[in-house]
């Protein structure tokens, strides 16, 4: 049984299984992620292999997933659930689900004893998914065995079968989506399969279906993916130039891909962190310096923006889509405030967020402490206050991981020396005892750990100093 061949047979016995018809396009769609997920022979020159059990079965459970994007994962899962109750318990001694798919294909007596097999992949435990019913005869009697992933370690004890509820202790999910295999499904593939065995034929078609694989990998090879890649992907505001289309460059020792705008997608530079020898935040603080360079190039702006890591591949970054609050009533009585000095605090603190938002921490920190300086100018006057607020401020949250971390970067340092030397100081002056660096991705972390507490004094300053209601109605 050939690849091809297989899906051909299987687009035929999924006919009738819904009103609408499994269009040959979605079986490619399957089969080519299976390929990529190694379930099945990758490549055009692998195209006359034959099929082995375990490649049946996890294209049968590649017809699971709604999307046929995921068979290749789905089966990765499906072909690892464990019997309940184990090996004992389980329908003709078959360690794995794979193994009952296996034993069907070789077993007549393993078929006519089946009578249908019930697949799902909603979420089976906390962020635990897939799970499976097996119906079949034993000495006349009807008999379930069910499967579930091998992290539940407990279920697949022996004797867990005899209390196991699949209501109670198999199903998470408040909905689920279930695919059912009869008696007569197998017997047909397995049918097939012994007239493939017994006339040979080549496979059907021309091999078009390798055409995208083969393009996706030229695509690859052009970006410098290799085996072991694991990208940092970093989405980038800018007005600097930049590819039009993908494109691997070479900055200083490093490679980067760079991936334009699109309709979905914000302009992104990617990272091997495997091939650059690199860690996260090293590669982040060399993304930082490309742009540094084509901001002074360009003598225009460019942002680092949010981004993750771990891909094998690099990934387009879609644009940001924040979440913003909106009222079916929207009531405002505000005036702007009497006083000079929290008209500017307010001016101040709105450029903070701003800043903060969009990347810019360096300046969130510095108008953070700029509103205190408002009321407390000078160094021993700001240090005081942000003593006294600071201690008031931990004592209220003993529990706050911000104002942990924050103390954590503090050190033996007193917090409200480390604000005005190591923040203000740092982020304002750029001389011999003021080394911050904007482009070090740890440097970033550190003042985006003192931003959030500064912005949470901050308020608290406003709201005590100048008596500055946060509530849109409040007549202030």
């Amino acid at each position: 049984m050939y690849a091809k061949n297989l899906a051909r047979i299987l687009g035929l016995l999924c006919q009738n299984s819904d009103v609408s018809y499994s269009t040959p396009q979605e079986l490619e769609q399957r089969f080519e992620s299976l390929r990529r997920y190694d379930r099945l022979p990758r490549g055009r020159e692998r195209r006359e292999e034959k099929l082995s059990g375990k490649h049946i079965a996890a294209a049968v459970f590649g017809l699971v997933p709604t999307h046929p994007g995921w068979a290749g994962h789905v089966a990765i899962i499906l072909e690892g659930l464990r019997p309940v109750g184990g090996t004992e318990a389980s329908f003709f001694m078959a360690e794995t689900l794979s193994d009952v798919i296996a034993a069907l294909l070789a077993d007549d007596g393993a078929r006519k004893e089946f009578i249908r097999m019930t697949l799902t992949m909603a979420e089976t435990g906390m962020n635990s998914h897939g799970g499976a019913e097996v119906m079949y005869r034993r000495n006349g009697e009807k008999q379930r065995v069910y499967f579930v992933p091998k992290e539940a370690v407990s279920l697949i004890s022996p004797g867990r079968e005899v209390d196991f509820d699949p209501d109670r202790d198999r199903m998470n999910a408040p909905t689920l989506r279930e695919l059912s295999f009869t008696q007569e499904f197998f017997r047909r593939l397995a049918r097939e399969c012994a007239l493939a065995e017994r006339f040979p034929a080549p496979p059907d078609g021309d091999g078009s279906e390798y055409d995208s694989e083969e393009a996706e990998q030229e695509r690859y090879r052009k970006l410098g993916v290799r085996n072991g890649s694991r990208y940092l992907h970093v989405g980038v505001d800018n007005q600097v130039t930049w590819p039009k289309e993908e494109k691997l460059i070479t900055f200083d020792r490093y490679q980067l891909v760079l991936m334009p705008k699109t309709n979905e997608n914000v302009q992104s530079a990617h990272i091997d962190l495997t091939a650059n020898r690199l860690d996260e935040r090293g590669a982040m603080t060399v993304i930082n310096r490309f742009l540094s360079v084509m901001a002074w190039c360009d003598d225009n702006f460019a942002i680092a923006q949010h981004g993750w890591s771990g891909n094998p591949v690099p990934v387009p970054v879609s644009k940001r889509d924040l979440a913003f609050t909106t009222a079916y009533d929207y009531i405002i009585d505000r005036k702007i405030p009497d006083s000079e000095e929290a008209r500017r605090a307010l001016a101040l603190y709105r450029e903070a967020r701003n800043a903060q938002q969009n990347e810019f921490v360096s300046y969130a920190v510095l108008n953070y402490y700029k509103i205190i300086e408002i009321r407390y100018p000078g160094k021993e006057a700001a240090r005081k206050w942000f003593l006294t607020n600071l201690e008031t401020l931990r004592s209220k949250s003993k529990r706050d991981d911000d104002i942990s971390r924050f103390l954590a970067i503090c050190g033996s340092e007193p917090p409200h020396k480390y604000i005005h030397d190591s923040c203000r100081i740092a982020v304002a002056h750029a001389g011999k005892h003021s080394t911050s660096d904007p482009d070090d991705a740890l440097e970033i972390v550190r003042l985006h750990t003192a931003a959030r507490v500064m912005h949470r004094l901050a308020r608290r300053f406003i709201e005590q100093e100048f008596a500055v209601s946060d509530v849109m109605y409040s007549g202030d």
